[in-house]
């Protein structure tokens, strides 16, 4: 299969390029740099087109996306004030907009799968799922301090409700890690369709490299997608 991976040189983005290409597939990475790939970056499987995603045009993101079976994006802000307060702020949302626009434009045989990285923190509101007055009143807060909270939300609800469910062209599912931190290889991890604690209270932890196994997983396994596509799945670390 041809995946195409944007985000790819970042923190989750380079182990899923990694564990791709450990799988077989053919992986396509827009990237700014390729420091990040630094290890993978001569692989006869790996093909990377260095720019930034929100300079692309329609032309070039349909070409990006041409043949592709998958698309994962790992993308996410710099922690840093230029990162966080700077442009593009919908950095996320307006990549996965361009991006599914371009898969509908294209012409494929059967659906391509959508998978977006994103954060516990954010509700499906699919589902019932309850928080506390002051855990609502905190995110709140952090919606209008934070704005890469606030594009994490609405990139997953451009899949919800611009998606949907019954969409001809694109499945999709959204991972949602809790607390992330860094490990060296894999180890055993929670799927949950909700969160099963409070994200600001009560965090879990998520390794990244747990995430990106999840998410090639879900590449990879027909059984998998079909029971997590058009959910919001929830992964913890295994305590």
């Amino acid at each position: 299969m041809i995946v195409l991976v944007v985000g790819a040189s970042g923190a989750t983005g380079r182990l899923l390029v990694r564990q791709l290409l450990e799988s077989g597939h053919e992986v396509r990475v827009i990237v700014r740099s390729a420091d990040g790939l630094a290890e993978v970056q001569n692989h006869s499987h790996l093909s990377m087109t260095q720019a930034s995603i929100s300079d692309l045009g329609q032309a070039e993101m349909l070409q990006q996306v041409n043949r592709c079976g998958a698309v994962a994006s790992c993308l996410g802000h710099n922690l840093t004030l230029k990162g966080i307060y700077g442009h593009p702020r919908r950095l996320v949302t307006d990549a996965t907009r361009g991006l599914c626009a371009a898969i509908k434009n294209g012409e494929t045989e059967k659906p391509t799968r959508f998978i977006l990285m994103n954060t516990a923190g954010n509700r499906n509101r699919n589902l019932d799922e309850r928080i506390s007055f002051v855990q609502r009143c905190v995110i709140g807060i952090i919606r209008l301090m934070l704005p890469p909270h606030s594009d994490n939300e609405r990139a997953a609800e451009l899949l919800r409700t611009n998606i949907g469910q019954n969409d001809r062209a694109i499945e999709w599912v959204v991972v949602r890690p809790d607390t992330l931190i860094d490990e060296d290889r894999a180890s055993a991890y929670d799927v949950y369709p909700s969160p099963i604690r409070s994200a600001l209270f009560n965090p879990g932890k998520a390794s990244r490299v747990n995430v990106a196994h999840f998410m090639s997983n879900l590449i990879n396994d027909v059984d998998l997608w079909g029971r997590w596509k058009g959910q919001m799945p929830v992964i913890y670390n295994k305590e």
